[in-house]
């Protein structure tokens, strides 16, 4: 039976996948509707950084280079970074550029068999069943479509690609009737920084919304008009903020979030009973901790002064993911007048503007040009597939597509997605990426378990998130809480001690980080 392998985007998880696949004698293909790698990175603001310190993100066999001092790297540094990546393991002949999957379709078994199967695929191996994936390719250069069919197919199209979600207005109060320029978040980051400059220069702006996305847009509309032509961002919901370079009361984030003592204060999907007791008896100082936090940022920032305040705690936050670094000196700029924030929970459009609360506001006055931001992400709908080796694939079966939407043909289900096979965390996606990667498609050292056991998994993990994520209002697929438990479990599925430290007052206080499980 061959082993052809399709790679459908070129962003990190993408080439992780194509570095796996060629290093195990597979021919991987890889299908990049962009110029060039980078995924997500060839589209960002020009002041937006990586989320996180770059020792706890980066490539196992890969360092970042000693010229990057920053602590949290650029976005031109960290898209250099990944095209380094590429050229020094020769992926670039694997990948075919403006190249854009427009259909995928699966024939094989038929819907009835898979549905009988207790192991994923029929025999929990990679490529143990008789189907084949079929994938319809659209080459925009030359204008034509070609079609590939093979054993096996990784999604890596990221949890922020494909279309901007828009919210409905009642007729008579949505964009159509504002007599300046409404846009999405996604169709700004799409300019080239010049274009984007020149763009937001010298016009009135609203942005709605209160992610990344916002508050960078924000910021480089400060930068561009300053207290003169004040930028106004309106939020529903406050989230905690830490600044560039936190260290609350002194401590470094990492001992904070990322070592094994903050995570027996937390309750974890299948957890031992002793476990749940631990975690049960110190909720008193996972209250204490996140207080401790909330200390430092409302000292650090004029967080009461703004009204910035979140009623959710920063652990519920940390635990949903949506915790974000500020630009470096966001406030100066909300100090001096250049930014003006407003919280809103409704909000329609007028010719001049917008109406907040469903009454005038002075900022249907200021508005000539409406940057819309109304989510970073394009769907809150997304599905993502948690630990896979002991994950339900949803719906969707045949072992050779690591895929978690509803239906068996994700050119029909809008909110698709790979997601690096896993779920999202602030500390390492490519541990889990390289470790999952290697492994399913070598079939090396472990053993798919039943669907069964899949499935109790996921309801396991979703009842987590229901738990710490604000009572499911933020709730995504977000492992954020528990970055270092969702790693022991991969280490034990693949027959791994998962205590990566030497001693046990190392294992227990020092942070995790990516050296941790070089040797997986």
């Amino acid at each position: 039976m061959e082993k052809r392998v399709a790679i459908i985007g070129a962003g990190i998880s993408g080439l992780l996948a194509c570095k796996y696949a060629a290093s195990r004698g597979f021919n991987p293909v890889v299908f990049e509707a962009e110029e060039q790698v980078g995924g997500l990175w060839n589209h960002t603001i020009e002041s937006t950084r990586l989320q996180n310190v770059k020792e706890f993100f980066q490539f196992s066999d890969f360092p970042w280079p000693s010229s990057v001092q920053d602590a949290l790297p650029t976005n031109a540094q960290l898209l250099e970074y990944l095209q380094s990546y590429a050229r020094h393991f020769e992926l670039l002949p694997y990948i075919k550029f403006n190249s854009k999957v427009v259909s995928v379709s699966y024939v094989g078994e038929c819907q009835e068999e898979m549905q009988s199967w207790e192991l994923w695929g029929g025999s929990g191996k990679a490529f143990g069943s008789k189907g084949k994936w079929n994938l319809k390719v659209l080459h925009t250069k030359e204008e034509s479509v070609e079609e590939y069919v093979v054993e096996f197919v990784v999604v890596c199209i990221g949890r922020f690609s494909g279309l901007p979600e828009i919210p409905s207005f009642a007729p008579g109060y949505g964009p159509e009737v504002f007599s300046g320029k409404v846009l999405h978040s996604m169709d700004y980051s799409a300019m080239d920084n010049v274009s984007a400059a020149e763009f937001i220069k010298g016009k009135r702006i609203a942005i709605i919304g209160s992610g990344k996305s916002a508050v960078d847009i924000a910021f480089e509309c400060a930068k561009a008009n300053g207290n003169d032509i004040p930028c106004t961002m309106i939020q529903r919901t406050v989230h905690w903020m830490l600044p560039h370079d936190a260290q609350p009361w002194g401590l470094s984030l990492g001992f904070l979030f990322f070592n094994r003592f903050t995570e027996l204060l937390v309750h974890k999907p299948g957890e031992a009973f002793l476990s749940s007791i631990l975690a049960t008896s110190l909720s008193p100082l996972r209250w204490g901790m996140s207080k401790l936090i909330e200390s430092y940022l409302r000292w650090r920032l004029p967080l009461k002064k703004y009204n910035m305040i979140p009623k959710e705690s920063v652990l519920q936050e940390t635990s949903s993911c949506q915790i974000l670094f500020l630009p470096p000196n966001f406030y100066d700029k909300v100090e001096d007048g250049s930014i003006v924030l407003k919280k809103s929970q409704r909000l329609s459009f007028c010719k001049e503007g917008l109406i907040l609360d469903g009454e005038d506001d002075p900022l249907r006055q200021i508005s000539s040009s409406l940057q819309l931001d109304i989510k970073v992400m394009r769907s809150s709908k997304t599905s993502f597939l948690l630990r896979p080796f002991k994950t339900a694939l949803q719906d969707l079966r045949p072992p050779q597509f690591l895929y978690t939407g509803k239906t068996n043909d994700p050119s029909k289900d809008s909110t698709a997605s790979g997601n690096k096979l896993l779920g999202v965390s602030f500390e390492s996606l490519h541990v889990r990426d390289e470790v999952q990667v290697a492994r399913i498609l070598s079939g090396r050292a472990f053993k798919l378990p039943s669907i069964k056991e899949m499935e109790e998994d996921i309801k396991k993990w979703e009842k987590y998130m229901k738990r710490y994520s604000g009572n499911g209002k933020f709730r995504r697929a977000c492992i954020g809480g528990v970055p270092i438990w969702y790693n022991d479990q991969l280490c034990k599925d693949i027959g791994s001690n998962p205590r990566r430290k030497k001693g046990f007052l190392a294992d227990l206080f020092e942070p995790y980080a990516l050296a941790d499980y070089k040797e997986l």
